[in-house]
């Protein structure tokens, strides 16, 4: 059984300046102000738009990002609406097979240190969850039937595209405290990322989770 700990891959996100001329020429289509589109326009006219909320001109923009978490995170990724997914899939994916060393792989709750009551239990139930797996597969179990073993914290790449629109909603709800602690150690450095490519569009997501995501990054770095 492999532990590990959860990533992320952006896979496409223009770059900054394009993002940014493409948004302000849709902007500017509404008020018929193109002949207004200057060197330095874009992020001036975006900041606006974004501090009133007018946010719909953001969803000409997509963003594609491959995520490596637990499954129990995300369950609650995919109640996300305007979003599309593609998903490790348990039925196909068959862990018993050389190519996955036959073994599972699972991400480490960082909320529990290692070697601690806790998460030892948590362990034994994870090498508890594997051999029971491997096991119905020797009898000749299908991996749709032998996944019915497999715990929530089996590892899952889940590819996810989304507007800049919704992922702004995203983190707006998957950053905040209310949230579980391993989708939050997810999409907060995820949100830093972001800020960090397309710094007019996420700027107030940034600035009021800024706290949080250091904390979290010396949290990753302590490991």
């Amino acid at each position: 059984m492999k532990i590990i700990e959860p990533y992320f891959e952006i896979l496409h996100m223009a770059r900054e300046e394009e993002v940014y001329g493409l948004l302000e020429l849709a902007a500017r289509t509404c008020y018929k102000s193109e002949d207004k589109i200057a060197r330095g326009t874009a992020r001036d006219l975006l900041r606006r738009l974004m501090k009133t909320g007018h946010e719909s001109v953001i969803e000409h923009i997509s963003i594609c990002v491959r995520i490596v978490c637990d499954r129990g995170i995300t369950h609650e990724l995919v109640r996300h609406r305007l979003c599309s997914f593609s998903q490790e899939s348990t039925r196909y994916a068959n862990y018993g097979k050389e190519k996955f060393g036959r073994e599972i792989t699972v991400i480490r709750p960082f909320f529990w240190e290692e070697g601690s009551e806790a998460f030892e239990t948590w362990k034994a139930a994870m090498l508890a969850a594997e051999k029971a797996y491997l096991s119905l597969l020797d009898m000749g179990a299908r991996p749709q039937e032998a996944r019915s073993v497999l715990p929530n914290s089996l590892k899952t790449d889940i590819v996810t595209t989304a507007n800049i629109r919704e992922w702004r909603h995203i983190f707006n709800l998957r950053c905040s405290k209310a949230s579980h602690p391993q989708i939050r150690q997810v999409m907060l450095p995820l949100l830093a990322a972001f800020y960090r490519r397309l710094p007019v569009l996420f700027e107030a997501q940034y600035e009021k989770y800024s706290t949080d995501i250091e904390a979290f990054e010396k949290m990753q770095g302590a490991h």
